[in-house]
């Protein structure tokens, strides 16, 4: 059996906003290698929190991702306001990133505009490239990862992604297997189907960097996504990617949208076993039980 090369897993949200100490310790327990960063909404966290979280996450054996402002896209038809403003949320998100040690700044691609999609794509990649001269001026020129969408009609396919990170090369593709099973009509199904995604992220992505990969059950209508759902609840299935993943010789972070913890541990549990490898629990545990004594006594 072929196995993955390094497999990590867990949360699309810090699960408390509390103390570092408290989220690691809650991370530990619930048997999660990795954990993104949620900024979504809003920044939540600042860089002394940033810093002693990356330093528990290295400790217990942890990977950092950090999701960009919803915002935060590249790719405005016109200058001013808003793209300054996306702009500012990108830079402000790679500051946190470096500061906590986090592997990629997720982001999503914008949108038409009503331009034609290879017009789109040129400006997204030209307004990345001004964004890495400014990282790079305040020595935060951190990975970042443009996600795949869920809108069949917009900016965002897999195609559109791969464009992009191939022509920056410090761009990954963020490879969201809920957003492609809703604009396919419910097409990821199959080991193939998700082997030929990883096979064009393969192709862009520097050698060693890991796949980065969101995850969950998902509704769907008119090959657009609506909901997250619970595990179980719609046809996507995480068994068929952790197969997939077998055939490269490359690590992946998995990242779980699922809205409850029990959908978080029972794709968990599906994942490792199709991966072959041991619990993702006792892996978690066994590497990071000193980090958790180190947590609790800086937190007392």
């Amino acid at each position: 059996m072929a196995f993955v090369a390094e497999l990590h897993y867990g949360p699309a949200r810090v699960p408390s906003r509390d103390s570092p100490e408290a989220a690691i310790e809650l991370l530990q327990e619930r048997g999660f290698t990795a954990c993104e960063i949620d900024f979504e909404g809003k920044f939540w966290m600042g860089y002394p929190w940033a810093e002693r979280f990356g330093e528990l996450a290295r400790d217990a054996g942890i990977v950092l991702s950090v999701h960009a402002p919803i915002a935060g896209f590249m790719g405005h038809a016109e200058r001013g306001k808003k793209l300054n403003m996306a702009v500012g949320m990108l830079d402000h998100s790679a500051g946190i990133a470096k500061a906590c040690g986090a592997e990629v700044v997720v982001f999503h691609p914008g949108f038409l505009l009503g331009r034609e999609r290879e017009a789109a794509i040129d400006s997204v990649v030209e307004q990345l490239g001004e964004l890495r001269r400014r990282l790079e001026q305040k020595d935060r020129a951190v990975p970042f990862g443009v996600e795949i969408m869920g809108r069949v009609r917009e900016l965002g396919t897999a195609e559109d992604v791969f464009a992009i990170s191939s022509r920056c090369g410090w761009v990954r593709p963020v490879l969201d297997f809920a957003h492609l099973h809703a604009v396919t009509d419910g097409g990821f199904t199959e080991t193939p189907a998700f082997a030929a995604i990883l096979a064009g992220a393969d192709q862009v992505l520097e050698p060693r960097a890991p796949f980065h990969i969101h995850f969950s059950d998902i509704a769907f209508a008119n090959r657009n996504e609506t909901k997250h759902l619970p595990y179980g609840e719609g046809t996507l299935r995480v068994r068929p990617l952790g197969e997939a993943l077998t055939k490269f010789d490359r690590p992946a972070t998995v990242i779980t949208e699922s809205p409850d913890q029990s959908s978080d541990e029972a794709i968990r549990e599906e994942l490792y076993a199709a991966v072959g490898t041991r619990s993702a629990s006792r892996a978690s545990s066994a590497a990071a039980s000193p980090s958790r004594s180190r947590a609790r006594r800086n937190s007392a």
